[in-house]
Parts: structure tokens; C-alpha cells; sequence
């Protein structure tokens, strides 16, 4: 049987691990041709094979920095001339930190802003030529501003322009026929826990441990917020709304 995605084109961002491999996975399973970008050439190598292996079916790969204007543009501009068109785009790439607030530089803010809302955007208005009447974008934001934690403010600040960002951008785009929506994940179990900035790798097991105390009693698999992705994606009466998804934290 054909799946949701047969004969379309689906992009995701961060793609090499974590929720965004999970979610190019999911896309690739339900017939889609997946691209996935990220940083890390090697990573990125290792990712596409593995879609591809589990599939069966075509995955491309690019170098993508979404920090940087520049990279956001090359990138799609590839995309765009190779595809043509975009059905799906998951924008994924994100950061995370934990500092306390005294300690938070204008180094750890840029950083921070920069991928998570700044990179949000232009990835979107890069995108914007190859996104046609009934393609869908996914902005991946998060439960913090739901559920504040001591420490993530800037983290939490991002994530809360992203999730405003998606909203604002799905009653812009609603027009040209293009529907955008939100899933804000709670704790999920991906290596992005051992990246986050403010944390010393001696701190990540703890991080771990903290992760778990949900109502469910543990943290989310990436291929649990991948399910609410593939459905953001499918569901062409939902605009303009965002899906927790988080083991309950933000009812608690």
C-alpha cells in the first residue's frame, strides 16, 4: 500500500540524528524522498545510509549550518534546482544550553538565537520558491516555555519565538496555500542532552535522571515525536496550531 508521502519530496533539517533521523526515517518508511541536512558530513553520511538501508528509497544529504544565512540559502538553492519542490519540511536543527542567568553571555544568547530562531525563519523563507499550494512546514520547538526550568531562559526564550514564529507565519502563508505548524517535544532521549551548552559531561547522566521525571515516568523516544511530525505534515485541515508532545509535563 502507498503511504502518506508516496512521489513527495520530504526535507529535514538536523537530520543526522536524534528527532530529525527518527523523522526522516518516518517519512522515507511512508514513501517519501528524503533530505536530510545537517553539519557534520560524517554523520550526515552515516544517516543517509541508514534511511536508505530501512527503505529502500532515495536520501540525499547536505552540509548545512543554520546559523549561517549564507549556508541556508546554498543549501536550499540546491534543493530547490535538484527537486524542485518541497511537499514536507521539518525545520529540526536546533541548540539547547542551561546557565544560569548570571553567567548567560551575549556569546551564549547569540548562539542560542541564531540557530533556534533566527535559523527557523530563514530556513522557512529559503524555502519559500520550492514550498507549493499544499506543501506543510513543521517547526520543531519545545515544552520550556510551557514548563520553565532554572537555567534554560535563553533556551526557553528561543523556542517561545519559534513557536510564535510558526503561528504568525501559518496565517502569512495560508494564502499560497502552504500550512505551518508546531510540535513542542518534552524530554526526549537524544544525543542532544550530551551537547548542551552549560552542561559538563560529568553533569549529563544527572540531566538524564531529570529527563525521566515526567507523569509517564520517563522521557520520549525520537520516533514518538516523529509520529506527531508525520501528522502535522499529513493533516491538511491543521494550520497555525502546536502539539505538545511531552509525557505530561506541561499538565503537571
Amino acid at each position: 500500500m502507498a503511504g502518506r508521502f508516496e512521489n513527495k519530496i520530504a526535507v529535514v533539517t538536523g537530520g543526522s540524528s536524534g528527532i530529525g533521523l527518527a523523522t526522516a526515517k518516518a517519512f522515507a518508511a511512508e514513501g517519501a524522498t528524503v533530505v536530510i541536512a545537517g553539519r557534520g558530513a560524517a554523520a550526515l553520511a552515516d544517516a543517509a545510509a541508514a534511511i536508505s538501508q530501512e527503505s529502500g528509497g532515495e536520501v540525499a544529504s547536505y552540509q548545512l549550518d543554520v546559523s549561517s544565512l549564507a549556508s541556508i540559502q546554498e543549501v536550499f538553492a540546491a534543493i530547490t534546482a535538484r527537486f524542485g519542490v518541497i511537499d514536507a519540511l521539518f525545520v529540526n536543527a536546533g541548540a539547547s544550553s542551561m546557565i544560569p542567568i548570571e553567567r548567560v553571555t551575549e556569546a551564549d544568547w547569540d548562539k542560542i538565537h541564531s540557530t533556534n530562531l533566527k535559523g527557523v525563519f530563514f530556513t522557512i523563507q529559503a524555502a519559500l520558491t520550492a514550498l507549493k499550494p499544499g506543501s506543510a512546514v513543521v517547526i520543531n520547538a519545545s515544552v520550556a516555555p510551557h514548563a520553565p526550568i532554572p537555567g534554560c531562559s535563553i533556551y526557553a526564550a528561543s523556542k517561545a519565538g519559534a513557536t510564535t514564529l510558526g503561528r504568525t507565519l501559518a496565517v502569512e502563508l495560508a494564502p499560497r496555500g502552504i500550512r505551518v505548524n508546531v510540535v513542542s517535544p518534552g524530554p526526549t532521549d537524544t544525543p542532544l542532552a550530551g551537547r548542551t551548552i552549560g552542561v559538563p559531561a560529568e553533569a549529563v547522566p544527572h540531566v538524564r535522571e531529570m529527563m525521566a521525571k515526567t507523569p509517564l515516568g520517563r522521557a520520549g523516544h525520537p520516533g514518538e515525536i516523529a509520529e506527531a511530525v508525520l501528522f502535522l505534515a499529513s493533516s491538511g485541515y491543521t494550520t497555525g496550531t502546536e502539539l505538545i508532545v511531552d509525557g505530561g509535563i506541561s499538565a503537571a
